[in-house]
């Protein structure tokens, strides 16, 4: 058996800069990784097949894990068949990247478990098949992204902490998408100048999901009690970097929905994986 860690992901702002002919936006945004895993279990078994277990609530045609195998299997050269476990700590419809990581980590482990030799910068074209954020979570660093998401610059950023928010609501993207009102045409910026002053970064979505979503706008309006709240991704999940002065153990014990206390990640803890 092979077990690994499935690390998820923040948007620390995320702007969108327009509209492509085919539909999709385009936007900017920081991907940074955090200490917050699913962990992905993989057992070869002898019937062919791939089985997934620990999403029960997703059609397996629609899971992004068998989706992925799916995906690669046409260049296994060492094909068999597996059980796949998943132990789900991320939060589904959150904003945090848990379905995309763990397709990109199916993706790792299986490249290598069935000798399919692709590389990082091969996997990652494949990836996009899947979502605009499995690249990222591919080649496991921080990163500037623009185009749908998958143009990367990685980038170094400060080792940090973070108060995350689940409120109890699940965000329909779509919906979002579909609201007139969103802006889609914000200025195109630079790392630079984020790195200046990053709390004048924000989302693009954050005044429709706390317009639409009431349980979004009361964990915001909590967390900027003690910091800048933002919201990542299209949400549910809003955040606060930590403060030396925060009293961290009362924020957490006094959340209105469920928190969590993050790390930031230098890189994915998938860069040193190898089947030995």
């Amino acid at each position: 058996m092979i077990r690994v860690p499935s690390p998820a992901k923040l948007n620390l702002f995320l702007h969108i800069t327009g509209q492509r002919a085919d539909g999709y936006h385009e936007l900017q945004t920081i991907f940074q990784l955090i200490d917050l895993y699913d962990w992905l279990s993989f057992t070869p078994n002898s019937s062919h097949a791939i089985v997934i277990d620990g999403l029960d609530n997703v059609d397996q045609q629609h899971n992004l894990i068998y989706k992925a195998a799916q995906l690669l299997q046409p260049f296994a050269t060492q094909y068999c068949g597996l059980n796949i476990q998943i132990e789900k700590n991320i939060p589904m419809g959150a904003g945090l990247g848990g379905g995309s990581s763990n397709a990109a980590t199916t993706l790792i482990v299986l490249n290598q478990l069935w000798h399919c030799d692709l590389n990082n910068k091969q996997l990652s074209a494949l990836s996009i098949q899947l979502g605009a954020d499995v690249p990222v979570f591919i080649q496991g660093q921080n990163a500037w992204a623009e185009g749908i998401g998958e143009q990367l610059n990685f980038i170094k950023l400060p080792k940090k902490q973070f108060i995350v928010l689940k409120p109890d609501c699940f965000i329909s993207t779509q919906l979002l998408f579909s609201q007139k009102t969103l802006t889609r045409d914000a200025k195109h910026t630079k790392f630079c100048a984020y790195q200046q002053t990053p709390s004048d970064f924000g989302n693009n979505f954050e005044p429709l999901a706390r317009s639409l979503y009431p349980e979004v706008d009361e964990a915001m309006q909590y967390l900027d009690q003690f910091g800048v709240a933002k919201l990542t991704g299209t949400g549910a999940c809003v955040f606060v970097e930590v403060m030396e002065t925060m009293n961290i153990e009362f924020i957490l014990n006094h959340s209105p929905c469920k928190a969590y206390l993050v790390n930031s990640l230098n890189e994915s803890p998938l860069n040193q994986f190898s089947i030995t």
